[in-house]
């Protein structure tokens, strides 16, 4: 279970790496025009917001990447709750998918991370 709930967090770290990718450095092109369906004034006008966003996305995968790596299961904890929270965030406010896309495979990890704790005797 343990093997499980690792490679759920980092395929979300990873999730938040290809968004860092798509909102820094994709957003003023076809892909990222593409992807959230913007004319390219709108990208224009707006792709310094995402380069913005794509950083916030960046530290959330960074702070996966760490906890995995460090073993420190509280740290994977806050930083998936963050991951969940900004989904919800994302999927009331500006595009429904992003629940889907960004907060269950989240809550996924979160709920295969709690699994694999270790039982005390």
């Amino acid at each position: 279970m343990k093997l499980l709930a690792t490679i759920a967090v980092l395929i979300v770290a990873a999730e938040h790496v290809g968004i860092l990718a798509l909102e820094m450095f994709f957003w003023d092109h076809e892909i990222g025009r593409k992807v959230f369906s913007m004319t390219p004034e709108q990208s224009a006008e707006t792709a310094v917001l995402a380069a913005n966003q794509g950083l916030y996305n960046g530290f959330l995968a960074a702070g996966l990447f760490w906890g995995v790596l460090a073993g420190k299961r509280d740290v994977i904890f806050f930083f998936l709750l963050c991951v969940m929270v900004a989904g919800v965030f994302g999927a009331v406010t500006a595009k429904p998918t992003i629940l889907y896309t960004q907060a269950a495979p989240a809550a996924i990890a979160f709920i295969l991370t709690a699994l694999a704790r270790p039982r005390k005797l």
